[in-house]
């Protein structure tokens, strides 16, 4: 950004750095002794800004070389590049978004004391203040020609090379670095703010309603996962950290709430890899009169919608530069049909568990609590999963495996779920639901009993929600999708990258 660029140097080691710090906490030391008259200390509560640095590089977009414009700004940034150099002194100031502007500092216009105090005092990633004209330098760069400076908020720790790419765990660590060093970091926060947006804006055009629903349960329930516990000191109860909003969300649909949603964080105390996170961001919808046809439509329409507020159509570019297609009409497939075509032999609920058990040690797969449905879905995904590259919902599941779902209007054994598979992996469940109370008490009795079995994901008896569809809830289509996922299909990345601030042991 400067007429002269830095050379590019290592990373600064340990002792390096607190030999830094040290330096750096001196100079801090004397901009508060000197508040006075170097501009307010180390860190002013105000600044006389009139203007962003995004603001400036668009309205002077037209300057010519070496031009002066007549106009003076103030604005401040972050010193990301720095040239001290005899009478002119040049800073690139960052601001937020990664908008860079040039600082040029020069004896004629500040003075032989201030330009003194600005070779001394400023450092690579502090916030600085300059007031001054706006021009181009000789090579076109625009620029403040600096005739006030402040440091606005002094950095006691240096910033890590921005010429050099910071490492993973870095930028997982310390995403307030990534967030400064990196344009894709910055990019990942305006696209998921994007997609955010999106997704309400299509929400409310269909007459949807968000609503939020409580985080802490006094009983886990809405999904299969292993729940986080706590213990209230008010209540002297243990609580449990939702793994799903599903069971209020359907409260909500007795009580009138005709379509709904929620956008909100879920915790499951599982496994995390790329693709799972222990925290993470779920939306929830419900659409009484709906089905799970309806609500796969409604699904597309919400995620081609997101991609084309991020990319402004709907084939997305990733970051490593594929283009993936979201558009048309996805794929629906049977998951029993599939599998069938993939094993080479009819699978149905009717199979023998014997029969199911054979097919799963033949591929190498290990069950914990086995039941026929976990067997066909763990089989399927050997064999189909990795292999769908378009968008595909992935329908009719297993009776036993779903205890909140629809059975199927044909098909004995099976429940009226679909699985929406992007990029190999799902992004979102849909169901047309279970809204029947005498037959969801036995689908919970059978749960309780996994349970007591040792199986941690099982659901518990919830009398409380049963209650509520005893007064009746109409035929209703639901969904969950992951927003973190969203994300991943969307920009191409790893979960932990679509994520602001993962959990990281």
């Amino acid at each position: 950004m400067a007429d002269e660029t830095p050379n590019q140097t290592a990373e600064p080691t340990a002792d390096e750095i607190s030999e830094q710090k040290a330096v750096r906490l001196a100079k801090r030391e004397r901009l508060i002794a000197e508040a006075s008259g170097l501009g307010g200390g180390a860190y002013p509560v105000r600044l006389p800004i009139t203007a962003t640095i995004p603001e400036v590089r668009d309205r002077f977009v037209g300057l010519g070389v070496d031009e002066a414009s007549g106009e003076t700004v103030g604005l401040a940034g972050r010193v990301v590049h720095l040239r001290n150099t005899g009478k002119l002194c040049f800073a690139a100031l960052q601001s937020g978004d990664g908008s860079r502007i040039q600082a040029m500092v020069s004896l004629g216009e500040v003075g032989e004391e201030s330009l003194a105090a600005w070779k001394e005092l400023v450092d690579l990633g502090d916030h600085v203040f300059v007031s001054g004209e706006v021009i181009t330098s000789r090579r076109g760069e625009l620029s403040i020609m600096v005739k006030e400076w402040r440091i606005a908020a002094k950095a006691i720790l240096p910033l890590p090379n921005l010429h050099n790419e910071l490492n993973e765990e870095t930028r997982v660590r310390s995403r307030y670095l990534d967030l400064i060093a990196r344009e894709q970091a910055r990019r990942n926060v305006i696209d998921r703010a994007k997609v955010n947006a999106s997704l309400r804006q299509t929400f409310t055009s269909l007459g949807f309603i968000e609503v939020e629903t409580p985080m802490l349960q006094v009983m886990h329930g809405g999904a299969s996962a292993r729940p986080f516990v706590t213990h209230s000191n008010a209540f002297d109860t243990e609580l449990y950290l939702r793994i799903a909003p599903e069971l209020y969300l359907k409260r909500a649909v007795v009580g009138g709430i005709e379509r709904v949603y929620e956008i909100n964080r879920n915790f499951r105390n599982e496994g995390a890899d790329s693709t799972h996170s222990p925290e993470f961001a779920m939306l929830e919808a419900y659409e009484a009169y709906g089905d799970y046809n309806t609500i796969a439509d409604l699904t597309q329409k919400l995620i081609q919608d997101a991609a084309a507020a991020v990319s402004g159509s709907h084939v997305v570019t990733w970051a490593d530069g594929t283009e993936y297609d979201l558009g048309g009409d996805w794929d629906r497939i049977s998951m029993y049909g599939s599998l069938s075509q993939a094993v080479g032999e009819e699978i149905t609920p009717e199979t023998p568990m014997s029969r199911l058990k054979e097919l799963a040690d033949e591929a190498g797969i290990e069950i914990d609590h086995p039941i026929p449905g976990k067997y066909v879905e763990e089989l399927w995904e050997h064999h189909i999963k990795g292999g769908l590259e378009r968008p595909t919902f992935v329908m009719d599941f297993p009776e036993d495996t779903s205890p909140l779902v629809r059975g199927h209007r044909d098909i004995a054994g099976v429940v009226e779920k679909w699985d929406l598979y992007i990029r190999g992996f799902e992004l979102a469940t849909g169901y047309s639901e279970l809204v029947d109370p005498v037959i969801q008490r036995d689908r919970f009795v059978a749960q309780a009993k996994l349970a007591a079995g040792g199986d941690p994901e099982a659901m518990r008896l919830d009398e409380e929600f049963l209650r509520a569809l005893e007064f009746g809830m109409p035929p209703s289509g639901g969904m969950g999708m992951g927003i973190d996922r969203l994300l991943m299909a969307v920009t191409g990345l790893g979960i932990r990258e679509t994520i602001l601030f993962p959990l990281v042991k």
